[in-house]
């Protein structure tokens, strides 16, 4: 295992300089989920949720929640995105909402952050909008599925995703 880059020789956190890095696009693809009762599912589906349109908020404050990693996570770049997809489908089967965020740029840093943030905000979106008739929500599988480019090369999770 490499050493962790966001401690220095002295075990103090720092922000990594990426200044000598070399430019490569950089893509990371995040997912997660949010399980609720059949019941509730309906209602997102159906478009009933009295606070609105559950899943085009959600897909919004994902988009939102990327862009703003560096202010959530403190040793995060501010990063100059040049894609962000939010994607929701309902899953039935869970029975719930599934959330998968892919994250691009052309930089020194990677977005593996931006999509987790993505993601996690937008799971808590879902979960805010209708938490008033499903207390019991809960958020489940928030993961890294995909990175490429940079020096580390590609990671792809191993198994399912």
């Amino acid at each position: 295992m490499s050493r962790l880059t966001h401690l220095d020789q002295k075990g103090e956190a720092h922000m990594v300089d990426v200044g000598d890095k070399a430019e490569t696009v950089r893509v990371a693809v995040a997912e997660g989920h949010v399980v609720m009762q059949a019941e509730t599912l309906a209602i997102v589906r159906d478009g009933e949720a009295k606070k609105g349109d559950v899943l085009g908020t959600a897909r919004l404050a994902g988009i939102m929640a990327a862009k703003r990693a560096h202010e959530l996570i403190p040793l995060c770049h501010p990063l100059l995105l040049s894609k962000i997809a939010v994607d929701l489908t309902i899953d039935e089967t869970l029975p719930g909402v599934r959330v998968r965020a892919e994250v691009k740029l052309t930089g020194k840093t990677g977005v593996e952050m931006e999509a987790l943030t993505a993601v996690s905000v937008a799971c808590l979106t879902v979960y805010d909008m209708v938490k008033a008739v499903d207390r019991a929500m809960h958020i489940e599988g928030v993961r890294l599925v995909h990175k490429s480019g940079g020096k580390s090369g590609t990671y792809e999770l191993a198994g399912p995703a």
